[in-house]
């Protein structure tokens, strides 16, 4: 059974797609099979990896409001290992179609199991919000991937997650855990990122990856070739953050750090 790891913080341009595309890639690399779902309405996780999101007859939406299954959705990219369960803008009307439908926070969950026996990991790339999509995510992971980062406000924005975290656990999934906090947009010449690290760090100690993402040029550029970073340049500083980063997910085999 895949491992199912939400990648989620309510705060946007963390590194969230990104980690989410990047990570999925790096472990699909080393044969495992992969299924990224992308939640998110923008659909960046959809167009990052190759995806051309207009040429799609179907996506998450159609999953949402049971006009098919998620293994209808289902699209394989470039990479062998690697499959993607695609967003549309759609997506958006969700919460306003939803609302008021009994078990809507369990609707994606449903779906998620259907074909967790088919991959070894399978990761949710969440919107930057806590709403209904984001909650449908939450509900249907055992784990969660954190991505923080290195900038002021960072650990603010934690604190409202963690909270948001507890109440799910409390009412909808007793079994979600955090898999790992992961620093993303590091420059180690930058005094403040340093500190934002180390606060982090004192705060979840070994919940945090060793591995921290810098901040890198091809990291930003890969997305607009439709390359995850694994494919578009191998030998950056990204591409190694995110290799290194995936050796750690997959070195922890009862997911809990």
């Amino acid at each position: 059974m895949a491992r199912v790891i939400a990648i989620a913080n309510q705060k946007g341009g963390v590194g969230k797609t990104t980690t989410a595309v990047n990570i999925s890639a790096s472990i699909a690399v080393a044969e495992k099979k992969v299924l990224l779902i992308d939640t998110d309405p923008q659909g960046n996780s959809t167009t990052g990896i190759g995806i051309d999101r207009s040429a799609l007859e179907k996506s998450l939406y159609g999953v949402y409001i049971g006009q098919y299954s998620l293994r209808e959705t289902i699209v394989q990219t470039r990479l062998p290992h690697l499959s993607i369960a695609p967003s549309s803008i759609d997506l958006i009307g969700v919460e306003v179609e939803m609302a008021g439908k009994d078990g809507r926070e369990h609707l994606l969950k449903k779906a998620v199991e259907g074909v967790q026996e088919d991959y070894d990991f399978i990761f949710l790339d969440c919107p930057p919000s806590l709403g209904l999509l984001t909650l449908n995510a939450l509900v249907s992971a055992d784990r969660i991937i954190v991505p923080v980062q290195c900038e002021y406000y960072a650990l603010e924005g934690l604190g409202l997650l963690m909270n948001t975290i507890r109440l799910v656990r409390k009412n909808l999934n007793p079994s979600l855990e955090i898999e790992g906090i992961v620093l993303t947009m590091f420059d180690g010449r930058n005094s403040l990122s340093q500190q934002v690290a180390a606060e982090v760090r004192r705060h979840f100690g070994k919940k945090v990856y060793d591995t921290v993402i810098p901040r890198n040029v091809t990291l930003g550029e890969a997305p607009s070739y439709g390359k995850p970073i694994i494919l578009y340049d191998a030998r950056s500083r990204g591409a190694q953050s995110y290799i290194s980063l995936a050796k750690e997910v997959m070195e922890d085999e009862d997911g809990i750090r």
